[in-house]
């Protein structure tokens, strides 16, 4: 009979890191997504949570173009970052932040929407949004403003990142009250949802180990 000396344990595999370049086309790939989901959403007049959300809200009510807005809206939280993520973070970030802005932007130049049903637009905006979260977020990058914090709460105290989006961005879609439609509020409120829970499922504390 074998002891328990004799079973044999698992080896421990080497964590390996992600490259330079790696980590560029990550960054480069993942606002693609999130700044796609942005067009769809302006497209159908509906918005989502974060900094995103309030570009959005600046975008409706003053007319200034989303990507503007996200990339000032954005420059507060650069402190909080640079303190409390460290420099390559916020080097990411302020770069994933200014591809998101640039892209929003360029998007249309290429890809015309005959139509979109607005509610179902909406729900798959958010979806591809929260698959471009994923990959920024595996690769040590965010999209500032919430995601800064609630990243460093989650590294800090453990804090799920997903769920504190969830609900600050719930308070920023109900706050587009008086900006969007009632259909577009429910829409919008649903996206938020979705994005977040993407989020919680595959962006947990010790869940990766690279």
């Amino acid at each position: 009979m074998a002891s328990v000396d004799d079973i044999k344990q698992p080896v421990e595999q080497p964590r390996i890191g992600h490259t330079r370049v790696e980590d560029a086309l990550a960054i480069i790939i993942g606002t693609l997504m999130v700044s796609f989901g942005v067009v769809m959403l302006r497209q159908v007049g509906a918005l989502t949570g974060g900094t995103a959300g309030m570009a959005f809200l600046a975008h409706y009510v003053t007319q200034i173009s989303f990507g503007t807005a996200f990339f000032i809206i954005n420059l507060p939280f650069y402190y909080l970052s640079f303190r409390r993520m460290g420099l390559q973070f916020t080097l990411k970030t302020f770069a994933a932040v200014a591809l998101v802005s640039v892209f929003s932007d360029l998007h249309p130049m290429f890809v015309h929407f005959d139509h979109l049903q607005p509610f179902y637009a909406t729900l798959f905006a958010n979806v591809i949004m929260g698959i471009g979260f994923i990959v920024l977020f595996r690769h040590k990058a965010s999209l500032g403003g919430v995601n800064i914090l609630a990243l460093y709460l989650q590294d800090k105290y453990g804090i799920r990142a997903g769920k504190l989006q969830m609900g600050v961005d719930c308070c920023i879609v109900l706050a587009s009250l008086f900006v969007v439609s009632y259909e577009m509020l429910i829409a919008s409120v649903l996206g938020a949802v979705i994005v977040n829970l993407i989020i919680a499922m595959n962006h947990r504390p010790g869940r990766y180990s690279v």
